[in-house]
């Protein structure tokens, strides 16, 4: 039996400009002997043509530069998304269209719950695609007065809970004076808390300790199933805890064979020095297996746009809202930045708002003086309202940026017409500017943010149509094979990945997405619609269908 399988296909989207095209790849020992055409490949020596994805269309299998495997935690909660969405075992759940619906479907999932002290915990609530209403624990109260109630906005950003839960983390109480934790006409808290520190204080309580952070194990398993459903084979999990216990499960769980998806936590910045954080991150970076690639770095600086946490620049949100939180003090940042060059560690910057990018690029620019490095990739993520100016100043800095592409759908109406107002929302995840700026670009979904699905995402970049269809920002389009490249591999240079993943070329891991149809070949507007078989990670083939 040879130890070499080659593959025929329909066609293969390779990514390598000196061979865009291949009709075979040849694979052994889960990496790529080469593409081209079988008479090619045939001298690599004895092999065994597998010809099950002759009628399919191979490309790299994408990378998701920015998602949390948390989703995969989060769909044990009740969903009370705005849209439609599918779950991991390919349940599509109903989006709801009111804060009524919401409350309605949080009764429901009480009225089961066994255990009278157990929470109930939801997720992905939207307000502001219901007129902006905020949820208050009076109405969370209505649902339940004795069990505490944590519902998760869309942003990740705010929580709202119930009276319940503010007194299980004594906060239910008069005089508190916290950005986070806006305030009734009573003095009381209204049960909305915005920003980690303060959701943090309660999620514990609300079913949200972990889900926050880390996820569990069958949230990772769990996840897995979606990366093969949307063709993903290498995954970040942007803001994790990575505590002793998490590392060792993500090292059990990713180190089985059947394991699909190649996993790259970050360490999130909070709850250590700058001079621990590096170090622990330096430990981890030497635990890393082929599967599980930690060693680097999440810093938050700000909170959503949509949520009105972001940092903004004059003159601020369009509706009059005051400006957004600050995750990080400056100070802060500038040593994060500094003791990470110095070691060698990668950081991922959160910027929502154009202050925030600003405040990046200045403690940026100071650090690197101090500790000058080449080829760092420092790169910011969603960097979603950076001007020309700002994206001038990211390429001679050398970073990257991540862009949130999916933005223009979920909320670019809203963007428009409430919090940043027409000019700034037509420049919001400037792909072309960033292209023609020469920043290294990837996109991504920011899983359970939006949906992961790359190629929805390359669609969004393509398109730039919002859910009421209205193209926002057509001179910042690109086009297919832009798209294409950011979620392959302009995703994997961000994470420093792309010498082993991206594209379909001799030597790297034989990582592909198995799809139906080319994208290449369709029309832009059917991106997001191109079936996805499945993926073959390392060389071990995946089938959507069976997970």
């Amino acid at each position: 039996m040879s130890d070499i399988t080659i593959y025929p296909a329909r066609k293969i989207i390779t990514m390598n400009p000196a061979r865009p095209e291949a009709t075979h790849v040849a694979v052994r020992d889960g990496r790529i002997l080469g593409a081209g055409t079988l008479k090619e490949l045939e001298g690599w020596g004895a092999y065994e043509l597998d010809e099950r994805f002759a009628d399919k269309v191979l490309m790299p299998g994408m990378v998701e530069g920015h998602a949390h495997t948390m989703e995969g935690t989060l769909w044990r909660n009740v969903y009370v998304g705005y849209f439609d969405r599918m779950d991991p075992d390919g349940t599509v759940w109903p989006g709801l269209k009111s804060i009524d619906a919401v409350l309605a479907r949080l009764a429901e999932a009480e009225a089961v719950l066994s255990d009278p002290e157990a929470p109930l915990s939801a997720w992905q609530l939207d307000p502001i695609y219901m007129d902006n209403q905020r949820v208050n624990r009076a109405q969370l109260d209505a649902v339940s007065a004795t069990r505490p109630i944590g519902v998760l906005h869309a942003s990740v950003h705010i929580m709202n809970v119930n009276t319940r839960a503010l007194e299980l983390a004594g906060l239910m109480r008069k005089g508190i004076e916290h950005p986070g934790i806006p305030l009734g006409e009573d003095g009381y808290p209204t049960g909305e808390l915005k920003g980690p520190e303060v959701m943090g204080q309660v999620g514990a309580h609300v079913g949200y300790a972990q889900a926050l952070t880390d996820c569990d194990e069958p949230g990772l398993r769990a996840f897995a199933k979606l990366c093969v459903r949307q063709g993903v084979t290498t995954v970040t999990d942007l803001a994790a805890g990575l505590s002793p216990e998490s590392v060792e499960m993500m090292l059990r769980v990713t180190g089985e064979e059947r394991y699909p998806a190649r996993v790259v936590p970050l360490r999130y910045f909070m709850g250590l020095s700058p001079a621990d954080l590096v170090a622990e991150v330096v430990r981890l970076r030497e635990m890393s297996t082929d599967r599980l690639r930690m060693g680097r770095i999440k810093v938050v600086a700000d909170g959503s746009i949509q949520g009105f946490s972001a940092r903004m620049r004059w003159p601020g949100y369009y509706n009059g809202a005051p400006n957004g939180m600050w995750y990080i003090a400056p100070e802060q940042m500038e040593e994060i930045f500094e003791r990470a060059l110095e070691a060698g560690v990668q950081i991922h910057t959160h910027t929502n708002g154009d202050q925030a990018t600003e405040l990046a690029l200045e403690k940026m620019e100071a650090a690197l003086a101090r500790h000058p490095r080449r080829d760092h990739r420092f790169t910011l993520q969603h960097c979603q309202l950076a001007d020309a100016a700002q994206f001038r100043k990211i390429a001679a800095l050398g970073m990257c940026v991540n862009l949130f592409a999916n933005h223009h759908f979920y909320w670019g109406d809203a963007h428009y017409n409430l919090t940043v107002g027409p000019e700034r929302a037509e420049r919001m995840n400037a792909c072309r500017t960033a292209l023609e700026s020469g920043v290294p670009m990837a996109m991504h979904s920011d899983a359970p943010i939006t949906p992961l699905a790359p190629l929805f995402t390359a669609w969004c970049a393509v398109n730039r149509l919002t859910a009421s269809g209205r193209v926002q920002g057509e001179a910042e389009r690109i086009s297919v094979d832009e798209a294409l490249y950011a979620v392959t591999l302009g995703a994997a240079y961000t994470l420093h990945l792309d010498g082993e993943v991206g594209s379909i070329e001799t030597g790297k891991r034989a990582d592909f997405a198995v799809l139906e149809e080319d994208p290449t070949a369709v029309d832009g507007m059917a991106l997001k619609d191109v079936p996805v078989w499945g993926t073959v990670q390392g060389g071990r083939v995946f089938a959507a269908s069976e997970q």
